[in-house]
């Protein structure tokens, strides 16, 4: 993989945000935004842009599987195609609730994976135009400048917490023994911000519970190869294949993510 690689997924990317999401920002009509399931929304620009992402991307590596967000919900047999031998994975807008409301933030993410485990990702925020890129052992890039993770410098640590999809004991529980020891900040309801506020230090760790592969994996690169942490809590490697498994911690270092390992091990 290479750089060209990184500007062929962009030129997707960017066509997509061109044609069904930026028109549609601010602009969505009440029968466009469809209920998919408690407190989670789909749009039509979400269904046109995963189209048009996969028509692109098949271009570009035409053996790869296909795996998109939309395309799950309507055939959820095809996330078992999620550990193929390549396989791009599509989250045609993350943070629908945010877009769907008119406001920031949200972003185009796409991933690829081989046998189960991601080796590219890209996230593409169409308001700011910032692109985070990382390949497998090659780094992480933002606008195309290498960058390292590094963490806010706060004490106590800044912690964006996901509690949305936990369920009422284990909320209880991460309210009364992790939250006391970080400053609290809301999360966006978006990874496709979350991960890369990690990477620049605004955030120093978070906690989702919920890991569907579209909104993981390219975040999930991009802090591991930006020298951050990103794992299971028994420390093991996120894979899109096993996708269902709860939680994952995300940090801005390796020392942070072990501190907040240790603590969630006594829950």
């Amino acid at each position: 993989m290479s750089a060209a690689l990184d500007a062929a997924v962009l030129a997707v990317i960017k066509d997509a945000s061109a044609r069904a999401v930026m028109p549609r920002y601010q602009q969505l009509e009440a029968h466009e935004v469809i209920d998919k399931s408690v407190g989670e929304l789909v749009t039509v620009a979400d269904r046109e842009a995963e189209v048009i992402l996969a028509e692109g991307l098949a271009k570009i590596l035409p053996d790869a599987t296909i795996v998109g967000e939309e395309a799950c919900e309507a055939n959820p047999a095809l996330m078992d195609r999620l550990g193929d031998a390549l396989c791009w994975i599509i989250d045609p807008i993350d943070g629908t609730n945010n877009f769907a409301g008119g406001k920031p933030p949200f972003g185009i993410m796409v991933a690829l994976a081989e046998a189960g485990e991601t080796i590219g990702g890209w996230i593409y925020d169409p308001l700011r135009g910032r692109f985070c890129t990382a390949q497998k052992g090659q780094g992480a890039w933002i606008d195309g400048e290498r960058i390292t993770a590094r963490s806010s410098g706060e004490t106590p640590p800044i912690a964006a917490i996901s509690l949305v999809f936990a369920d009422p004991a284990r909320r209880e529980a991460l309210k009364t023994h992790i939250a006391p020891h970080y400053t609290l900040v809301d999360i966006p309801r978006c990874a496709a911000e979350q991960y890369p506020r990690i990477v620049l230090g605004e955030n120093d760790i978070t906690i989702f519970e919920r890991t569907l592969a579209w909104d993981h994996a390219a975040g999930v690169l991009l802090l591991n190869e930006a020298g951050g942490k990103v794992a299971r809590p028994d420390g093991k490697p996120y894979r899109v294949d096993e996708h269902l498994r709860p939680s994952l911690i995300g940090a801005a270092s390796p020392a942070l993510w072990d501190e907040l390992a240790e603590r969630m091990a006594a829950l």
